[in-house]
């Protein structure tokens, strides 16, 4: 077994604060709701709680420096005999997180989250939409508004937890709480269920949800819709719907966040002479980029707020379009002999690029 001290990373030296913040770390770093299904993490965190239970107490503490693990061999409950040391680890884990569920309440349960994936179009995911959408899942029995019981009929508080919907046990030096198996941790027992929903408070059934997208979504966004997941047994809360975003690609635009990039082929003789090129925005307009003389193919020009909406935000991204010089393909033979003229009048300053390659490769043969 391992030494208590050593579990926790405290010494016996460190005070009683250092030793529950320690504690505290430790606790929800392996606790079992954070790592679902890990049973190597539920051991770890069974183990820092029993190395707590015994340091945290003076008594246990004194007998464990002294004698270390034989001081509790024969005693599951330590020093002080069963049920020493103010109520067990069930008090730690409350102290803990008595912030979040209320020290000594019980946890109210809610419906569970939802996911459902919306498929969108680049004009949808650029200007946003409302949609309905159909979702088959639990909503609240309207027969007995989501009380579970018949009209009339009052719930009891459950004779085996007293309405705490939980009940503990004692295992070695920890008092175990699980869920009281007679209410399935409601408190309470419906006397007469409602005929509709069985005393659960809610039916299966398909309802339809008008769902909002906001501008800018991009492939993989996540949507929350609070309220519109399950409806919780027994009139408890509604879970979470969430929307995840499949986006379709589009034909000319590639995105990068809320950027775009855009390719704009242009004749060899317009990157050469200048000009101008007509561009489509995302808003379905068009924007007249001016292309200097001796652009070279791969520029690129940056058009500020030309790209996708920032969600939730009133700015946009830019657009980037990034210039290609397409070469003449099947020249006539009139234009085969302009270039070749064209080519006898060209001077190493109009090609500095191909120029500088050229003395590259000369110094390497020499």
């Amino acid at each position: 077994m391992r030494d208590y001290y050593e579990i926790l990373g405290a010494d016996r030296n460190t005070s009683d604060p250092e030793l529950k913040k320690k504690y505290r770390k430790l606790a929800m770093q392996y606790h079992p709701d954070k790592n679902p299904g890990d049973e190597e993490a539920e051991a770890k965190f069974r183990e820092i709680g029993q190395a707590y239970e015994v340091l945290k107490n003076p008594d246990k503490k004194a007998a464990y420096d002294r004698y270390g693990h034989a001081a509790f061999e024969g005693n599951s409950a330590g020093p002080g005999g069963p049920g020493a040391g103010a109520g067990g680890f069930s008090d730690i884990f409350e102290d803990l997180f008595g912030d979040f569920s209320g020290r000594g309440q019980r946890q109210a349960q809610r419906g569970a989250d939802l996911r459902f994936n919306i498929d969108l179009d680049f004009a949808d995911a650029y200007s946003g939409l409302k949609k309905d959408i159909k979702i088959n899942t639990y909503v609240m029995c309207s027969g007995c508004k989501g009380s579970g019981g018949e009209a009339g009929s009052k719930p009891m508080t459950c004779g085996t937890c007293h309405g705490a919907g939980k009940v503990r046990s004692s295992q070695g030096f920890f008092m175990v709480e699980r869920a009281c198996p007679k209410c399935g941790g409601n408190g309470q027992i419906i006397s007469k269920p409602c005929r509709s929903c069985g005393g659960e408070g809610r039916v299966q059934r398909e309802k339809s949800i008008n769902v909002k997208i906001p501008a800018g979504v991009d492939d993989g966004t996540r949507v929350r819709v609070s309220g519109e997941g399950e409806a919780g047994p027994l009139g408890t809360a509604n879970g979470d719907l969430y929307l995840f975003v499949q986006l379709r690609a589009h034909s000319l635009f590639n995105r990068d966040g809320s950027d775009l990039l855009i390719e704009a082929k242009v004749p060899m003789t317009l990157a050469a002479l200048g000009g101008s090129v007509d561009v489509p925005t995302p808003d379905g307009a068009r924007v007249r980029v001016t292309i200097p003389a001796g652009t070279q193919s791969g520029h690129r020009f940056r058009l500020r707020g030309k790209g996708m909406p920032v969600v939730n935000r009133s700015n946009k991204g830019d657009l980037y379009v990034d210039v290609h010089t397409e070469i003449p393909v099947s020249l006539s033979k009139k234009q085969r002999k302009v270039l070749e003229e064209l080519q006898n009048l060209e001077e190493t300053s109009n090609h500095p690029d191909s120029n500088n390659f050229i003395n590259k490769v000369e110094k390497i043969r020499q």
